[in-house]
């Protein structure tokens, strides 16, 4: 399958808003994260009303500590660059983060599909490589087995679960991110698709302002172009 072809069914659908199938791919200082934990203990100390403690002890969020914990570890996510990237030499590549986000995105402006969770697929993507805030952006060149990998990934993610505190949210993040890997959901299988996609629009645009030759990228993403028709 040509490149131009590849460039044609990406942009010129998605950009312009057509429905297509897939609709649905440093921590901060010590002394700045105890500044903000004490920030978010006076403020969860204030006085309030009896309805404002009622509805705060029934909410399944994390204690505010917590969540900065868990939030300083992710901001991992936004400075480690993606290795596929940084393999091939491109100048300034994305982040993580950045890769997520977008993924996030492409979820939420997609088409409606019968039977598919559109929120569940924007929480899936916006979940999906979060273990990698620790284990960093393993790729197949790495020579990792696959189910090191995964054994690596599933100690990360519990880690960051019981540092955000355990609770419902902390357990539905980690059910998110076990969907996606077991491929286990209608959802699931959409994000691994939006995962390539997202893959294949960064690699277009790396040709484009940076006259790189990626081609490695479309081919080995072949088969999602079936699934998009």
């Amino acid at each position: 399958m040509s490149r131009l072809f590849c460039k044609s069914l990406l942009l010129t659908p998605f950009l312009a808003s057509a429905p297509i199938r897939f609709s649905f791919k440093s921590i901060s200082s010590p002394s700045s994260t105890s500044r903000v934990h004490r920030m978010a203990t006076e403020a969860s100390s204030s006085p309030s009303s009896s309805a404002d403690r009622e509805a705060t002890s029934s909410s399944s969020s994390a204690p505010a500590s917590s969540a900065i914990d868990f939030l300083s570890l992710c901001h991992r996510l936004k400075t480690t660059k993606r290795a596929g990237w940084v393999k091939r030499d491109v100048r300034d590549p994305e982040s993580i983060a950045d890769h997520m986000y977008r993924m996030g995105l492409m979820a939420l402006i997609a088409s409606d599909i019968p039977g598919v969770d559109r929120d569940k697929c924007i929480k899936i993507a916006l979940v999906h490589d979060i273990a990698e805030a620790i284990v960093g952006d393993i790729t197949p060149s790495d020579g990792v087995p696959k189910a090191e990998k995964s054994r690596r990934e599933q100690e990360a993610l519990d880690h960051m679960c019981k540092l955000l505190g355990g609770g419902k949210i902390a357990e539905e993040i980690g059910e998110l991110w076990m969907e996606y890997e077991g491929n286990s959901s209608p959802e699931a299988k959409i994000v691994k698709d939006l995962d390539k996609v997202e893959m294949i629009l960064q690699a277009l645009e790396y040709e484009k302002d940076q006259g790189k030759d990626l081609e490695e990228f479309f081919q080995s993403t072949a088969g999602i172009y079936i699934w998009l028709l």
